[in-house]
């Protein structure tokens, strides 16, 4: 299962992330091209602003599928925990870095979630109770995405107590930092957007 699962499961989490959702659920519904407008990034806090609620929604959703559903299917076929770790962290990078959309991704807030709900849902929960939390508090997504994204391996440490699964979740939570650094200077000088504001 070893070899079949880094042979096929990997890389097919990996393209399975590069499906953009908001690039695609934008293209449907006639809305702007999230690259190159708003915040310029293809996620579902800027498809919030260029298209309201419903759109976003969507996005969200596909963004989680992405890495829930390949995790779910690496542990349905028996893989062992580090080859569950290692399809998570594709599709996470197939959603920074699709190949179908010529590498230019977004910052892997949703996926993340998706792919930390696979691992268990408690981790899962516990990470959404997270950013819910902060969201309510400070009405900023990136804020709210960072806070949660730090905790990440906390939680799936204390909840799983498996080795792989925990660097999974810390090399996530690198990535998402360094994603936001641009965010984490705005939020710095309190220029940072709140939640729904244009």
């Amino acid at each position: 299962m070893s070899t079949l699962g880094y042979s096929l499961i990997v890389p097919a989490a990996y393209l399975l992330g590069s499906l953009s959702s908001a690039v695609i659920v934008s293209r449907i519904l006639g809305l702007p091209d999230p690259r190159s407008e708003g915040s310029k990034n293809p996620g579902a806090t800027n498809v919030l602003r260029l298209g309201g609620k419903k759109a976003a929604a969507i996005t969200l959703l596909g963004d989680m599928l992405k890495g829930l559903i390949p995790v779910v299917a690496a542990q349905m076929l028996g893989g062992s925990g580090e080859l569950v770790a290692a399809t998570g962290v594709a599709a996470f990078f197939g959603h920074l870095y699709p190949v179908f959309f010529g590498f230019k991704g977004g910052k892997g807030v949703a996926t993340s979630l998706g792919v930390l709900a696979g691992f268990s849902w408690a981790t899962g929960l516990s990470v959404l109770a997270t950013w819910l939390l902060v969201a309510f508090l400070g009405r900023i997504s990136s804020l709210s995405a960072l806070v949660a994204a730090s905790l990440a391996p906390v939680f799936v440490w204390l909840l799983l107590k498996d080795i792989a699964l925990t660097l999974a979740a810390a090399i996530l939570a690198v990535m998402l930092l360094w994603r936001h650094s641009a965010n984490i200077k705005r939020i710095l000088n309190g220029t940072e957007p709140k939640i729904g504001k244009k």
